[in-house]
């Protein structure tokens, strides 16, 4: 007895859905008595019932319950495929979400340039240190600090920056230059703190024995541009990313201090789901982000 998988999963699912054979019928626009036959055929082949029946109504099994979040999961993804396949044909379009952390504020004016490049893209954008997964969370993309192994993502390389230690010239003059790591406990240190666990960002510093420096704590916020700012106010000493602060560098807005003492080299990656490989919105994004962290952060 052949069956039509996926015709019996949707008159299952309507009819589950809508507690009526009649409804499912004339929502796929057949009869009562083929959406009775399609199930019965299912339910043979599972070699289960999925439906108590009586001359009023129907509901679900145990079994029934159970095979049906299955069956909307596996529909759920078939339209999504064929809604993707759809998109290739058509070009880069539909929504694209996507994962920053919060460095990515910085490139707010490159979205505004893509956007205008694709806008039958609907970009939808999160800034956040918070590890996330990337397919059980709904992302199309993350940039990531740090690589990551999953055989069911792809991922490129991006670029690499370093952090660097950073005061005003003004602060400097009035409280001293640090020579050494050590002398940072004499200083007012700016710090940044991750938003979601409330632990501060380890500064890269240690002594001659190489024992991390328990630094004094000044100011502390969950967003890096305030720590910018403040820098450049004369606040004290900020741990800052090279690109966030190269224009204040070249302008003499801020000067490195610890150069010397500082090597704290991160990596950044792009990550997509392999299922989305040739997706148009994911390779458009994917060369856009290329070129741009080639620009930006170099």
């Amino acid at each position: 007895m052949s069956i039509d998988y996926f015709g019996a999963l949707r008159a299952f699912v309507y009819s589950a859905e809508l507690r009526s054979f009649t409804e499912a019928g004339k929502k796929l626009g057949t009869t009562s008595s083929a959406i009775g036959k399609s199930i019965a055929k299912l339910e043979n082949e599972l070699g289960i019932s999925l439906f108590h029946r009586s001359t009023r109504a129907i509901t679900l099994t145990a079994e029934g319950q159970l095979f049906l979040e299955r069956s909307q999961r596996i529909l759920s993804e078939f339209d999504v495929a064929k809604i993707e396949l759809a998109q290739i044909k058509s070009g880069p379009q539909g929504k694209l979400r996507i994962g920053f952390p919060q460095f990515g504020i910085h490139l707010m004016q490159k979205f505004t340039e893509f956007q205008k490049l694709y806008p039958e893209i609907e970009l939808e954008l999160s800034f956040s240190d918070q590890l996330v997964n990337i397919i059980e969370d709904g992302f199309d993309i993350v940039i990531r600090v740090g690589e990551i192994i999953d055989s069911r993502l792809k991922m490129r390389h991006l670029t690499s920056y370093q952090h660097l230690l950073v005061a005003s010239p003004i602060y400097l003059a009035e409280h001293g230059i640090p020579l050494q790591p050590e002398d940072l406990i004499h200083h007012k240190c700016l710090q940044y703190q991750y938003p979601t666990s409330k632990k501060l960002v380890n500064w890269p510093v240690f002594d001659n024995n190489g024992t991390a420096i328990n630094l004094p704590i000044s100011i502390i916020s969950d967003t890096i541009e305030p720590l910018h700012t403040m820098a450049e106010a004369g606040l004290g000493i900020a741990l800052l990313p090279d690109f966030i602060v190269k224009n204040s560098l070249e302008k003499e807005n801020l000067r490195t201090v610890l150069k010397n003492h500082i090597k704290d080299i991160r990596s950044v990656y792009i990550l997509w789901p392999s299922s989305k490989q040739n997706l148009p919105k994911i390779k458009v994004f994917i060369d856009f982000m290329t070129s741009t962290f080639s620009e930006s952060f170099n």
